[in-house]
C-alpha cells in the first residue's frame, strides 16, 4: 500500500527551506541571542565575583594559618629547631625508603600487572608507611621553618 501524495504534500508545507529568513525570524533570533548572550555575562560575572570571594577565604586562612606558625616557632624557638633537625634526619629516611619501595616496584612490577593480590601485598605494605611518613615529615617541615616576617597592612 503505497501513500496517497496528497497526504505526503501537508507534511512538507510547513517547513521553511529557503536561505533567507524573513525579517520577523531575525529579529526573534536576534533577540534571543542577546538575552542569552547577557545572561551568560550576567552568569560568568557572578562566577567571578564568588571566586574571588573563595580565593580572599582561601589567602585569609592562610595568613592565619602562618600567623599561629610564626608565633608558635616565637614562642617555642628550641622545640622549631628541634623540630627542623628532625625534619633533616627524617628526609633522609624518606629518601631511603623512596629508594626501597623503587626497587620493590622494579623488581615486582610484572607480578603486580598480573597478580591483583600482589598489587594488594605492595599497597598493603608501603601505602601506610609512605603516607605516615610524609605527615610526619611535612609537619615537622612547617613546625622547623624560620620565622616568617609578617607584613603589615596599612589601609
Amino acid at each position: 500500500m503505497s501513500p496517497d501524495p496528497k497526504d505526503l504534500s501537508t507534511l512538507f508545507t510547513h517547513v521553511d527551506v529557503s536561505s533567507n529568513p524573513s525579517p520577523m525570524q531575525q529579529t526573534i533570533h536576534t533577540e534571543e541571542t542577546n538575552a542569552l548572550l547577557k545572561r551568560m555575562i550576567e552568569l560568568q560575572e557572578r562566577q567571578t565575583l564568588l571566586m574571588e570571594e573563595m580565593l580572599q577565604q582561601q589567602v585569609h586562612t592562610q595568613k592565619q594559618r602562618s600567623a599561629e606558625l610564626n608565633a608558635w616557632r616565637k614562642a617555642h624557638p628550641e622545640l622549631a629547631e628541634k623540630c627542623r633537625m628532625a625534619a633533616e634526619a627524617l628526609s633522609k629516611v624518606h629518601a631511603d625508603f623512596l629508594g626501597t619501595l623503587a626497587n620493590e616496584v622494579d623488581d615486582s612490577a610484572d607480578d603486580m600487572i598480573d597478580s591483583e593480590f600482589m598489587l594488594n601485598e605492595f599497597v598493603d605494605r608501603f601505602g601506610p608507611r609512605i603516607a605516615h611518613l610524609n605527615g610526619v615529615l611535612q609537619m615537622l617541615a612547617q613546625l622547623g621553618a624560620p620565622v616568617q616576617a609578617t607584613k603589615t597592612n596599612t589601609q
